[in-house]
């Protein structure tokens, strides 16, 4: 319990500093992405060789591959993709609601990083004569063989650690499966999972690498937050927060500040940079500015 409080403090005192500069939107930036990743294949399919993630290449002076990789998009273009899209950029926008917009920076970024160290850890291990991807790198040459691994490092399982996120965060919200069949959202992500494990078990060393470090995110992300966001957060006192928050506006003057510190009174209007939250453990609307969110006592 120290240990996440600790964990938790850093994170507040990260967001304090360097909140300002968390991206908005991030998810509508991560699907315009897609799009120009989409037009650049239909455009000219080969020049995709030139934006993945080839750690090979990047040490050979290529580093532009540690950011146009994000765009290349996780599968064909479809029906099927172009609801998925609008699914993850629902499910992403309801987390950096729920989340604030520096946490959602922070799980996103993490994924990327881990999954730029996880490519060259697989380039790493090619050279090792104890895994079996040695010899495949052997028989390739390392240049077809960087380029063939490189194409597995893409943010479908980014994407997939949303969702698993999202299944988190909202366990009991109900979606349609197929547009047909309902059910709740716990339990997509448990299926996700199993999928996840099976791929994972069944894949080779470099597959594993794919997987874990892109979903390490998830991990580690919900290891540092477990006392103070995501799994203690519901969807009712998401509405709960809303509901407020709009009779608040009804209720008050545009002048008047949108969000209060119940404790020292720090507000919105005075202290744009500062972030206030509720508290999922208090009974009623109380709202407290991030100095006082973990350390007030509870009001039942």
């Amino acid at each position: 319990m120290e240990r996440q409080e600790e964990n938790m403090n850093f994170l507040n005192k990260m967001e304090r500093k360097f909140g300002k500069y968390a991206i908005p939107n991030l998810s509508l930036y991560l699907i315009l992405g897609y799009v120009l990743g989409y037009i650049l294949q239909f455009i000219s399919p080969a020049v995709v060789d030139f934006l993945t993630l080839n750690p090979y290449l990047i040490l050979h002076g290529q580093i532009w591959r540690l950011v146009t990789w994000i765009i290349i998009p996780p599968s064909s273009f479809d029906l099927f993709t172009i609801i998925m899209l609008m699914f993850y950029y629902s499910v992403g926008t309801n987390l950096e609601r729920t989340w604030g917009t520096f946490y959602y920076n922070v799980y996103l970024f993490m994924g990327m990083i881990f999954t730029i160290l996880g490519s060259f850890l697989v380039m790493g291990l090619s050279y090792v004569p104890a895994f079996n991807i040695f010899a495949v790198r052997e028989a390739y040459g390392e240049m077809a063989y960087f380029l063939l691994i490189a194409r597995r490092f893409s943010t479908y399982f980014v994407n997939m650690s949303i969702f698993l996120g999202f299944a988190a965060t909202f366990p009991d919200v109900q979606v349609l499966l197929m547009f047909i069949i309902p059910i709740k959202v716990k339990w997509m992500g448990i299926a996700y999972g199993v999928l996840l494990a099976v791929q994972f078990l069944q894949g080779d060393i470099s597959s594993k690498i794919v997987i874990g470090a892109s979903l390490l995110n998830f991990v580690v992300f919900f290891m540092m937050t477990r006392s103070g966001i995501g799994m203690r957060i519901s969807p009712r006192q998401v509405k709960r927060r809303h509901d407020y928050n709009r009779e608040v506006r009804r209720a008050k003057p545009a002048s008047v500040a949108k969000h209060k510190c119940a404790i020292c009174g720090k507000n919105s209007e005075d202290n744009p940079e500062v972030q206030f939250r509720f508290c999922s453990k208090c009974s009623g609307n109380y709202e407290y500015c991030q100095d006082h969110l973990f350390t007030h006592t509870h009001v039942k």
